[in-house]
């Protein structure tokens, strides 16, 4: 018979391995994996992925959803996540993850010799994953653009 600490550390242990899986597929975007990042999404279609990024309609369809990261790679140089506020919540098979990704990116300079300028960008995710066999695999992203004080700021000058 299982007690409550034999619980507290499963779900402990639970939290630890969706925290990981959170962190692989930031990691596999920073370096440009397209199979690994492949490989954190849920397999076939018995549960249909999707995915929003900032400013794009939803993505349905694994197909779609990869294609979307393939095109984002292509286009991107350089990218760099820095996770902040991070929270877990779980129920049985199904963990939330929410987060807010502080990114510095720069896509290929004009020249095509370089980096071209980076830029900042603040955005706030939520990652839902789903327990597997293999681990934990991403059912769905999305992800959305925080506006800055600065913006704000702008807005209020123009009433004066």
């Amino acid at each position: 018979m299982s007690g409550p600490r034999d619980e507290h550390a499963e779900a402990a242990a639970d939290i630890a391995a969706v925290e990981q899986a959170n962190t692989a597929f930031y990691e596999a975007m920073e370096r440009g994996d397209f199979d690994e990042l492949s490989g954190l999404w849920l397999p076939g279609e018995d549960l249909t992925v999707s995915c929003v990024h900032p400013g794009w309609p939803v993505l349905t369809g694994r197909g779609e959803v990869l294609r979307s990261y393939a095109l984002i790679m292509a286009n991107t140089e350089y990218i760099q996540f820095f996770l902040t506020d991070v929270g877990v919540s779980m129920t049985g098979d199904t963990a939330l993850v929410t987060c807010t990704e502080n990114i510095l990116s720069g896509g290929p300079a004009e020249d095509g010799n370089a980096l071209g300028p980076l830029v900042g960008q603040l955005v706030v995710a939520t990652n839902v994953f789903r327990r597997t066999p293999d681990g934990w695999k991403l059912w769905s992203h999305h992800g959305s653009p925080v506006l800055t004080e600065s913006d704000e700021d702008e807005d209020e000058d123009t009433s004066h």
